[in-house]
Protein backbone atom coordinates (compact mmCIF):
# COMPACT_ATOMS: atom_id res chain seq x y z
CA UNK A 1 0.00 0.00 0.00
CA UNK A 2 1.22 3.29 -1.25
CA UNK A 3 1.59 6.66 1.19
CA UNK A 4 -1.20 7.81 -0.97
CA UNK A 5 -3.97 4.71 -0.58
CA UNK A 6 -2.66 4.89 3.46
CA UNK A 7 -4.29 8.26 3.46
CA UNK A 8 -7.33 7.96 1.44
CA UNK A 9 -8.74 4.56 2.31
CA UNK A 10 -11.85 4.32 3.37
CA UNK A 11 -11.22 2.92 7.50
CA UNK A 12 -8.98 5.86 7.51
CA UNK A 13 -11.36 8.68 7.55
CA UNK A 14 -12.12 8.00 11.46
CA UNK A 15 -8.47 8.44 12.23
CA UNK A 16 -8.70 11.67 10.80
CA UNK A 17 -11.42 12.62 12.90
CA UNK A 18 -9.36 11.89 16.09
CA UNK A 19 -5.87 13.71 14.31
CA UNK A 20 -8.08 16.75 14.26
CA UNK A 21 -9.57 16.74 17.66
CA UNK A 22 -6.17 15.73 18.75
CA UNK A 23 -4.66 18.75 17.30
CA UNK A 24 -7.37 21.03 18.58
CA UNK A 25 -6.95 19.80 22.04
CA UNK A 26 -2.80 19.70 22.30
CA UNK A 27 -1.88 22.03 20.00
CA UNK A 28 -2.28 24.91 22.95
CA UNK A 29 -0.13 22.50 25.27
CA UNK A 30 2.80 21.79 22.27
CA UNK A 31 2.37 25.77 22.11
CA UNK A 32 3.13 26.02 25.89
CA UNK A 33 5.71 23.27 25.84
CA UNK A 34 7.90 25.04 22.55
CA UNK A 35 7.98 28.54 24.63
CA UNK A 36 8.95 27.35 27.81
CA UNK A 37 10.31 23.77 28.73
CA UNK A 38 11.54 22.61 25.04
CA UNK A 39 13.25 25.54 24.51
CA UNK A 40 15.68 25.23 27.11
CA UNK A 41 18.93 23.25 26.72
CA UNK A 42 18.01 20.54 29.26
CA UNK A 43 14.69 19.37 27.39
CA UNK A 44 14.96 20.48 23.94
CA UNK A 45 15.07 16.74 22.77
CA UNK A 46 10.84 17.31 23.15
CA UNK A 47 10.50 18.21 19.79
CA UNK A 48 12.84 15.59 18.28
CA UNK A 49 10.75 12.93 20.09
CA UNK A 50 7.50 14.09 18.88
CA UNK A 51 8.97 13.90 15.57
CA UNK A 52 10.55 10.20 16.26
CA UNK A 53 7.04 8.99 17.87
CA UNK A 54 4.89 10.24 14.65
CA UNK A 55 7.81 8.45 12.39
CA UNK A 56 7.37 5.56 14.20
CA UNK A 57 3.55 5.43 14.43
CA UNK A 58 3.43 5.95 10.66
CA UNK A 59 6.02 3.30 10.08
CA UNK A 60 3.38 0.53 11.98
CA UNK A 61 0.44 1.87 11.15
CA UNK A 62 -0.55 -0.88 8.51
CA UNK A 63 -0.31 -3.43 11.43
CA UNK A 64 -2.29 -0.67 13.65
CA UNK A 65 -4.82 -0.65 11.08
CA UNK A 66 -4.96 -3.91 10.90
CA UNK A 67 -8.95 -4.06 11.14
CA UNK A 68 -8.84 -8.20 10.71
CA UNK A 69 -5.84 -8.64 13.49
CA UNK A 70 -8.68 -8.13 16.58
CA UNK A 71 -11.96 -7.54 17.98
CA UNK A 72 -11.98 -3.56 20.26
CA UNK A 73 -12.02 -3.58 23.48
CA UNK A 74 -14.67 -0.58 23.74
CA UNK A 75 -14.79 -0.52 27.77
CA UNK A 76 -10.58 -0.58 28.44
CA UNK A 77 -10.53 1.96 25.67
CA UNK A 78 -13.48 4.51 27.17
CA UNK A 79 -11.44 4.23 30.63
CA UNK A 80 -8.26 4.85 29.18
CA UNK A 81 -10.05 7.88 26.94
CA UNK A 82 -12.09 9.28 30.30
CA UNK A 83 -8.56 8.86 32.04
CA UNK A 84 -6.51 11.29 29.72
CA UNK A 85 -9.47 13.24 29.29
CA UNK A 86 -9.29 13.98 33.36
CA UNK A 87 -5.52 14.44 33.24
CA UNK A 88 -5.20 16.93 30.67
CA UNK A 89 -8.41 18.91 32.24
CA UNK A 90 -6.47 18.68 35.40
CA UNK A 91 -3.06 19.37 33.80
CA UNK A 92 -4.56 22.53 31.70
CA UNK A 93 -6.44 24.22 34.49
CA UNK A 94 -3.28 24.09 37.02
CA UNK A 95 -0.85 24.63 34.22
CA UNK A 96 0.80 21.49 34.54
CA UNK A 97 2.13 20.54 31.10
CA UNK A 98 3.87 17.00 32.71
CA UNK A 99 0.08 16.25 33.15
CA UNK A 100 -0.73 17.44 29.67
CA UNK A 101 1.70 15.51 28.33
CA UNK A 102 1.12 12.43 30.33
CA UNK A 103 -2.43 12.34 29.15
CA UNK A 104 -1.48 11.72 25.49
CA UNK A 105 0.02 8.77 26.45
CA UNK A 106 -3.21 7.35 27.95
CA UNK A 107 -5.47 9.02 25.14
CA UNK A 108 -3.75 7.24 21.87
CA UNK A 109 -3.71 3.49 23.33
CA UNK A 110 -7.60 3.77 24.25
CA UNK A 111 -8.34 5.22 20.92
CA UNK A 112 -6.89 2.32 19.06
CA UNK A 113 -8.15 0.09 21.69
CA UNK A 114 -12.21 1.44 20.80
CA UNK A 115 -11.05 1.20 16.78
CA UNK A 116 -9.03 -1.68 16.41
CA UNK A 117 -7.98 -3.80 19.29
CA UNK A 118 -5.04 -4.75 21.79
CA UNK A 119 -3.10 -6.69 19.07
CA UNK A 120 -2.95 -3.69 16.45
CA UNK A 121 -2.55 -1.47 20.05
CA UNK A 122 1.10 -3.83 20.03
CA UNK A 123 1.99 -2.87 17.13
CA UNK A 124 2.38 0.79 18.08
CA UNK A 125 3.11 -0.13 21.43
CA UNK A 126 6.76 0.84 21.09
CA UNK A 127 5.76 4.45 19.68
CA UNK A 128 3.76 5.10 22.51
CA UNK A 129 6.14 4.31 24.89
CA UNK A 130 8.71 6.49 23.17
CA UNK A 131 6.29 9.76 24.42
CA UNK A 132 7.43 9.25 27.80
CA UNK A 133 10.46 11.27 27.09
CA UNK A 134 8.38 13.88 25.70
CA UNK A 135 7.27 14.65 29.32
CA UNK A 136 9.00 17.20 31.15
CA UNK A 137 11.03 15.85 34.33
CA UNK A 138 9.50 17.16 37.26
CA UNK A 139 11.76 20.04 38.85
CA UNK A 140 11.65 18.70 42.16
CA UNK A 141 13.50 15.04 41.11
CA UNK A 142 15.60 17.33 38.78
CA UNK A 143 17.03 19.54 41.76
CA UNK A 144 17.24 16.14 43.99
CA UNK A 145 19.48 14.42 41.20
CA UNK A 146 21.47 17.20 39.75
CA UNK A 147 23.74 18.22 42.51
CA UNK A 148 25.36 14.79 43.19
CA UNK A 149 25.75 14.42 39.35
CA UNK A 150 26.94 17.49 39.05
CA UNK A 151 29.83 16.74 40.99
CA UNK A 152 30.79 13.74 40.02
CA UNK A 153 30.89 14.47 36.34
CA UNK A 154 33.23 17.39 37.58
CA UNK A 155 35.45 15.40 39.91
CA UNK A 156 36.33 12.66 37.09
CA UNK A 157 36.78 15.52 34.49
CA UNK A 158 39.04 17.31 36.88
CA UNK A 159 41.20 14.22 37.65
CA UNK A 160 41.66 13.24 33.88
CA UNK A 161 43.44 16.62 32.87
CA UNK A 162 45.28 16.54 36.20
CA UNK A 163 46.62 13.56 35.36
CA UNK A 164 46.92 14.80 31.57
CA UNK A 165 49.23 17.54 32.63
CA UNK A 166 46.71 20.61 32.72
CA UNK A 167 46.71 23.33 35.75
CA UNK A 168 43.45 22.40 36.73
CA UNK A 169 41.68 22.19 40.18
CA UNK A 170 38.25 22.02 41.30
CA UNK A 171 36.10 23.57 43.79
CA UNK A 172 32.53 21.79 44.35
CA UNK A 173 31.22 22.18 40.62
CA UNK A 174 33.79 25.26 39.78
CA UNK A 175 36.69 23.95 37.55
CA UNK A 176 40.06 26.46 37.88
CA UNK A 177 41.99 25.60 34.32
CA UNK A 178 44.85 28.27 33.88
CA UNK A 179 43.79 31.48 34.67
CA UNK A 180 39.93 30.57 33.37
CA UNK A 181 37.42 29.66 35.68
CA UNK A 182 34.48 27.34 34.53
CA UNK A 183 30.75 26.19 36.05
CA UNK A 184 29.85 22.79 35.71
CA UNK A 185 25.99 23.51 34.95
CA UNK A 186 22.96 22.02 35.26
CA UNK A 187 22.86 20.87 31.41
CA UNK A 188 26.80 19.13 32.65
CA UNK A 189 24.87 17.09 35.33
CA UNK A 190 24.18 13.95 33.11
CA UNK A 191 20.32 13.83 34.25
CA UNK A 192 18.70 15.34 31.11
CA UNK A 193 21.68 14.05 29.15
CA UNK A 194 20.62 10.47 30.78
CA UNK A 195 17.07 10.96 29.79
CA UNK A 196 17.77 11.60 26.40
CA UNK A 197 20.55 9.03 25.59
CA UNK A 198 18.26 6.58 26.74
CA UNK A 199 15.60 7.77 24.36
CA UNK A 200 17.91 8.08 21.73
CA UNK A 201 19.51 3.92 22.68
CA UNK A 202 15.77 2.77 22.84
CA UNK A 203 15.16 3.87 19.25
CA UNK A 204 18.35 2.22 18.33
CA UNK A 205 17.22 -1.05 19.54
CA UNK A 206 14.01 -0.42 18.02
CA UNK A 207 15.53 0.37 14.43
CA UNK A 208 18.43 -2.65 14.74
CA UNK A 209 16.17 -5.18 16.31
CA UNK A 210 17.96 -7.20 17.99
CA UNK A 211 16.47 -11.04 18.46
CA UNK A 212 18.44 -11.38 21.73
CA UNK A 213 16.61 -9.87 24.52
CA UNK A 214 19.77 -9.83 27.44
CA UNK A 215 21.29 -8.13 24.33
CA UNK A 216 18.80 -5.54 24.47
CA UNK A 217 18.58 -5.21 28.19
CA UNK A 218 22.56 -5.26 28.67
CA UNK A 219 22.75 -2.19 26.20
CA UNK A 220 19.72 -0.38 28.04
CA UNK A 221 21.61 -0.24 31.17
CA UNK A 222 25.55 0.52 29.77
CA UNK A 223 23.73 3.92 28.43
CA UNK A 224 24.31 4.78 32.02
CA UNK A 225 27.65 5.20 32.16
CA UNK A 226 27.61 6.24 28.31
CA UNK A 227 25.92 8.91 29.40
CA UNK A 228 27.97 9.59 32.38
CA UNK A 229 31.35 9.57 30.43
CA UNK A 230 29.82 11.34 27.39
CA UNK A 231 28.89 14.33 29.72
CA UNK A 232 32.47 13.90 31.26
CA UNK A 233 33.97 14.30 27.87
CA UNK A 234 31.68 17.21 27.44
CA UNK A 235 32.97 19.11 30.19
CA UNK A 236 36.76 18.26 29.10
CA UNK A 237 36.25 19.66 25.82
CA UNK A 238 35.04 22.75 26.96
CA UNK A 239 38.00 22.96 29.30
CA UNK A 240 40.15 22.37 26.86
CA UNK A 241 39.01 25.22 24.63
CA UNK A 242 38.75 27.41 27.14
CA UNK A 243 42.07 26.77 27.95
CA UNK A 244 43.69 27.24 24.50
CA UNK A 245 41.30 30.06 22.91
CA UNK A 246 39.71 32.05 25.52
CA UNK A 247 36.32 32.33 27.52
CA UNK A 248 35.12 33.96 24.78
CA UNK A 249 35.67 30.63 22.46
CA UNK A 250 34.44 28.45 25.02
CA UNK A 251 30.93 30.15 25.84
CA UNK A 252 30.93 30.50 22.05
CA UNK A 253 31.26 26.55 22.16
CA UNK A 254 27.92 26.14 24.20
CA UNK A 255 26.10 28.81 22.63
CA UNK A 256 25.86 27.38 19.11
CA UNK A 257 25.67 23.68 20.21
CA UNK A 258 28.66 22.81 19.77
CA UNK A 259 28.62 20.93 22.86
CA UNK A 260 25.82 19.23 22.79
CA UNK A 261 26.95 17.88 19.34
CA UNK A 262 30.14 16.49 21.29
CA UNK A 263 28.14 14.92 23.49
CA UNK A 264 25.59 13.22 21.24
CA UNK A 265 28.13 12.11 18.43
CA UNK A 266 30.80 10.78 21.46
CA UNK A 267 27.74 8.64 23.11
CA UNK A 268 26.52 7.62 19.63
CA UNK A 269 30.40 6.43 18.87
CA UNK A 270 29.95 4.72 22.82
CA UNK A 271 26.76 3.18 21.59
CA UNK A 272 27.85 1.48 18.87
CA UNK A 273 31.03 -0.02 20.13
CA UNK A 274 29.32 -1.12 23.19
CA UNK A 275 26.79 -2.94 20.85
CA UNK A 276 29.63 -4.49 18.55
CA UNK A 277 31.15 -5.39 21.79
CA UNK A 278 27.89 -6.88 23.20
CA UNK A 279 27.89 -8.64 19.46
CA UNK A 280 31.49 -10.46 19.55
CA UNK A 281 30.64 -11.74 23.33
CA UNK A 282 27.19 -13.03 22.04
CA UNK A 283 29.09 -14.86 19.26
CA UNK A 284 32.08 -16.17 20.75
CA UNK A 285 29.53 -17.61 23.27
CA UNK A 286 27.66 -19.31 21.06
CA UNK A 287 30.83 -20.77 19.35
CA UNK A 288 32.08 -21.66 22.69
CA UNK A 289 28.59 -23.76 23.44
CA UNK A 290 28.79 -25.39 20.28
CA UNK A 291 32.59 -26.16 20.68
CA UNK A 292 31.23 -28.09 24.15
Amino acid sequence: MTAVDRLTAPRTWPWWICVLGMLALYAPTIHDLALNIWSTEEQSQGPIVLAICAWLIWRAWDRIDDGAAGAPWPAVGWLLVALALLLYVFGRSQRILSAQTLSAIFLLPGLVLLMRGPRQLRAGAFALFFMIFMIPLPATFVDAITQPLKLAVSSVASQVLYAAGYPIARTGVILQIGQFQLLVADACSGLHTLFSLEAMGLLYLNVVRHTSLMRNIMLAILIVPISFCANVIRVITLSLITFYFGDEAGQGFLQHQGAGMVLFMTALVFIIAADSGLRWLSARSTARSRDV
